[in-house]
């Protein structure tokens, strides 16, 4: 605020000053003073000021000398403005402008085009361009805020109060646009040169990526870049990503053609950071990885996941699911190949007779791998693990039953004894592993068959390896199925502590007997109903042992009254004294083999008839129990002729020049191997027990409904069944039910049924 005050009331603006920032304290005859006698300016003071300032003006344009002072222009361009010459400054400004603008694009239309058969002459030719275009831009940038800055009054009064005017630097920005980058010649090369660079920049070459920045950079300023550049570059970068991807997946193998694409997209991540406008990023990085990834996903999955997944591959996988995320369909996509990757690789595991001895390990170990590849290769994806668990349960179960009997040995092979594979931490980690696999089998009735089957072995013959291990696999099972599935397993260690029991009372029980007995009788009590089924075998035992055995019969009935004792053969053992030339030796044996050997002590040579006869052993056992004794390592018995397997004619006699290392020797016991017909014997007696199930479930849901349809009752019994059955095989049973009178079809509905109370 500038007050100047003179003698006699008058006031006169200086200079620098507007009469809107006046501020006197006069009365209003002076103020009207104040109007009248504003000095004039001289008569030629606006041409001569403006000659000067276009001088300054076409200095500025030429890149020479200016000769005022700029302080001196700007304060000029300042006296204008404060006598209203705003107007006329401003367009002769414009026009001062325009002219140079104007002459500048001839340079451009004359610039040499040949269009040599040499694509580097042209490359060269179109850079020199680009150069050119990037230097006159620079220097109209740099003109245009020199300008900008004399004429700063001008733009920060006049230009600002009218709305419609555009400002100094957007009216270069204009007459730029206007009469250089428009021109449709100039346009063309100075977009198709850009392309140029970044084409050859793809192939491998070094550009100038500052000239890139710089003249890219102009185009967004002068707002043609989307019309002018964006749309021409995506169409390209269109064109070159879809041959190239249809090249590459004919030549390369998928692990290389994905760090390929890989490295592309990061290539043009950092153009976008380095040149390119930040708006081209979402077109340009979805056009990549459409033509490169979203056009080829099928044929990808089809030739390289197999490969992948086969040799484990975790880096290539995790790239795969990385580039695959970022395509719309690109996951789902992926996760069909990978569900279907499962059951093919898996259906091959269990289908494969041949495969059945490695079957649950290969299981156990495919497992572990696809975990691991679910885990730290597809991000823990949900969706991918449920395709697994899915997955593995549709290809465990096309094979019904196998897979359940396996896994049920597989344990067995674990848990018994003589297993020095693994630490407890590591068995446990084992069991937990089956586990797993066994959530997948839907006949677990199965699994339960021959898993009780092995677990009596183990405990009747001592073989398990740890009673801890074991309680540790049941309390698994219980928890997975229910106290109902373990109830008869946990009878069966009970049995065995009772039995405990029972013996240290019949110890003192024979200790106060007037004949003690020189065979030491160790009686397991079994619960029918607890253990597996076995077939009643009447061998012809010794009188020392029909003796012992009524001893304890007496004894165990006197204190259990109104139960009954069935002897069970097959499951026996003992251990006998014998005498070679090598000395006195333990022989660990089964009870069939315990009566062949004491025969030896009545005679030297019998042959396998006259066995029979005096052992009354049924002859397959008997087969199997000679082979272990004269064909096996341990050979006690001499079998005449010599032979691996037992034929009618052949005789036996006792080897008495058998040796071995160790005193107590334990004879294999081949009955203790499981037959192919007690295999075939375990599964009919699962479908057996099946059938009662399905009787007893149609029976107690037709009790609760009294009448029901058959499509009904069909699918109320898949709800309660927990073993998988066909629909043939209930329609059998519901037949047999209703000749039994259980139920009863309805005479005008026969797809009705009633309950018969």
């Amino acid at each position: 605020m500038f007050i100047y005050q003179i003698t006699g009331g008058s006031k006169v603006c200086g200079v620098g000053a507007t009469p809107s920032l006046v501020h006197c304290r006069i009365n209003k005859h002076c103020c009207s003073l104040f109007a009248t006698d504003r000095p004039k300016l001289a008569e030629n003071y606006t041409e001569d000021t403006w000659l000067k300032l276009r001088d300054a003006v076409g200095a500025i344009q030429n890149s020479t000398s200016i000769k005022y002072n700029l302080e001196e222009l700007y304060q000029a361009v300042e006296n204008l403005c404060s006598y209203k010459v705003s107007p006329t400054l401003y367009k002769q400004l414009r026009q001062v402008c325009e002219d140079h603008v104007q002459a500048q694009i001839h340079q451009f239309r004359e610039y040499p085009f040949f269009c040599t058969q040499h694509c580097q002459e042209k490359s060269l030719d179109n850079l020199s361009f680009l150069k050119r275009m990037n230097r006159c831009w620079q220097d109209h940038c740099r003109q245009t805020i020199m300008i900008r800055s004399i004429f700063l009054f001008l733009d920060r009064t006049y230009v600002l109060q009218n709305s419609l005017l555009p400002s100094i630097w957007d009216t270069g920005l204009e007459l730029f646009r206007t009469h250089i980058v428009s021109d449709s010649a100039v346009q063309k090369r100075t977009v198709e040169g850009i392309l140029e660079q970044i084409e050859l920049e793809r192939n491998g070459e070094t550009v100038d990526r500052s000239l890139l920045r710089s003249l890219l950079g102009m185009l967004s300023d002068l707002q043609v870049y989307k019309d002018s550049f964006e749309e021409r570059f995506l169409t390209e970068t269109n064109r070159l990503y879809a041959a190239e991807g249809q090249r590459l997946m004919q030549e390369r193998d998928v692990p290389e053609y994905l760090h390929h694409v890989s490295r592309r997209l990061e290539e043009e991540n950092d153009r976008i950071v380095s040149y390119l406008d930040q708006s081209t990023q979402k077109p340009l990085i979805s056009c990549v990885e459409k033509q490169l990834l979203g056009e080829h996903m099928t044929a990808i999955l089809q030739k390289g996941l197999s490969t992948l997944l086969d040799e484990n591959r975790v880096t290539e996988l995790a790239l795969l699911y990385q580039l695959f995320s970022k395509v719309k369909g690109g996951l789902p996509t992926l996760l069909q190949f990978w569900r279907d990757y499962i059951k093919s690789f898996g259906g091959e595991i269990v289908c494969t007779p041949e495969k059945d001895k490695d079957m649950v390990q290969e299981l156990l170990d495919f497992k572990d791998k696809m975990d691991n590849v679910a885990q730290t290769c597809f991000a823990r994806n949900e969706s991918f693990i449920n395709a697994m668990k899915e997955a593995f349960e549709t290809f465990i179960n096309k094979r019904p039953n196998k897979p359940a009997e396996l896994i049920a040995k597989y344990v067995d092979s674990k848990l018994r004894a003589g297993n020095k594979e693994a630490t407890e931490e590591e068995l446990e980690r084992i069991l937990d592993k089956i586990m797993i696999i066994f959530r997948f089998i839907h006949g677990k009735d199965v699994f339960e068959a021959f898993y009780k089957k092995d677990l009596a072995k183990r405990l009747l013959v001592g073989k398990s390896a740890s009673v801890d291990a074991e309680k540790s696999m049941l309390s698994k099972l219980k928890h997975e199925c229910g106290a109902a599935f373990t109830s008869k397993l946990e009878g069966m260690f009970k049995d065995m502590e009772l039995s405990k029991d029972i013996m240290i009372q019949f110890k003192q029980y024979m200790q106060n007997q007037s004949e003690p007995s020189n065979i030491e009788l160790t009686v397991n009590i079994l619960t029918m109903g607890y253990w597996p089924s076995y077939t009643p075998m009447e061998v012809h035992l010794p009188p020392e042992m029909v003796k012992l055995q009524e001893v304890f019969k007496l004894f165990y009935l006197g204190k259990h009254s109104g139960r009954k004792l069935q002897w069970q053969p097959t499951l026996g053992h003992a251990v006998l004294k014998a005498e070679f030339k090598e000395g006195k030796k333990e022989l660990q044996v089964s009870l069939f083999q315990t009566l062949v050997l004491l025969m030896f002590n009545e005679g030297e040579e019998f042959s396998m008839e006259e066995i029979r006869t005096a052992t009354g052993i049924e002859e397959g056992e008997l087969r199997r129990t000679l082979q272990s004794l004269a064909c096996g390592k341990a050979r006690v018995l001499n079998k005449n002729p010599r032979g691996k397997d037992v034929e009618d004619g052949d005789r036996f006699n006792f080897n008495n020049d058998f040796k071995h290392k160790l005193f107590r020797i334990k004879i294999n016991q081949i009955q203790m191997k499981e037959t192919v017909e007690e295999q075939v014997s375990t599964t009919e007696r699962v479908f057996q027990d099946r059938q009662y199930q399905i009787d007893a479930a149609v029976v107690r849901i037709m009790k609760m409904r009294k009448t029901l349809s058959h499509n009904l009752l069909v699918s109320e019994l898949y709800n309660q069944l927990k073993f998988p059955v066909k629909p043939g095989d209930l329609k059998k049973r519901i037949e047999s039910l209703i000749d039994r009178d259980y139920m009863e079809r309805d005479k005008e509905t026969p797809n009705q049924y009633h309950y018969v109370a």
